[in-house]
């Protein structure tokens, strides 16, 4: 069973809470401010614009729109975070219940049911000097707007997978709220997978593979993360959850 958190991001002018320019810059660190580089004493104030796309793509999603919302702070520390935190909505997103219509390999047609959408921000980028054990951190990206979908585990193979985020990517560039430029990590999936035997119902310990920004690469790491599952199963080990 395979469930898929999207993150898709926004093509607005500015971020989500401050007035720093969203997008791909030429250099780094120069599309940003107080707001986004987590300076004490500052306030964010939310993009309008993003609580639009939100919306529209939440009706292209036959989701329910919530007319209350609320953000809160997920906590973590990395260096591509400054303020220690990211805003994102938790308990109340702006969209829930909704679903799209994929065609699965043998041509039936089903229905994969989205929990929710949310609103967030992203966090910056680190960049890996290689051969110079060196770290780099371009805030440019810190702040900008991202919608996150999340899909229920009805996903059922690595042709689902593809089909179904093809249909996303597919209704947020048609509704012009992203760029849909893959390679630029403004459409990237999180996907988690766990097996269970054809005769249970039991849903078994999931894995997730983390930020992955091409179709193919979707696909390919779903067939062998499910061979790896399925190898352990069937020599008596069990799955660990982990993040891969």
């Amino acid at each position: 069973d395979i469930g898929i958190e999207i993150h898709v991001q926004l093509k607005t002018d500015s971020k989500i809470f401050c007035p720093s320019p969203n997008g791909p810059a030429e250099q780094p660190n120069v599309a940003v401010d107080p707001i986004c580089a987590g300076y004490p004493g500052t306030l964010p104030m939310l993009n309008k614009q993003v609580v639009a796309d939100a919306i529209l793509t939440g009706l292209a999603t036959n989701c329910s729109i919530n007319r209350v919302n609320e953000f809160a702070r997920k906590h973590y520390f990395y260096p591509d975070l400054p303020k220690g935190y990211q805003i994102s909505q938790d308990d109340k997103p702006i969209c829930v219940n909704g679903g799209v219509e994929i065609t699965c390999e043998d041509g039936s047609k089903k229905t994969v049911r989205i929990m929710r959408i949310h609103m967030e921000e992203d966090a910056g980028k680190n960049i890996h000097v290689q051969g110079l054990n060196t770290s780099l951190v371009d805030l440019n990206r810190a702040g900008s707007p991202l919608l996150e979908i999340v899909s229920m585990p009805d996903i059922k193979s690595s042709f689902e997978a593809r089909a179904y985020l093809k249909t996303i990517h597919g209704i947020v560039t048609y509704l012009g709220v992203c760029t849909g430029n893959m390679d630029e990590g403004v459409f990237r999936a999180d996907t988690n997978i766990s097996v269970r035997r054809k005769d249970s119902t039991v849903l078994g310990t999931r894995c997730e593979l983390k930020n992955i920004n091409s179709f193919k690469f979707i696909v390919d790491a779903i067939e062998y993360e499910a061979e790896r599952q399925i190898k352990l199963l069937e020599s008596g080990n069990t799955i660990t959850q982990e993040t891969r």
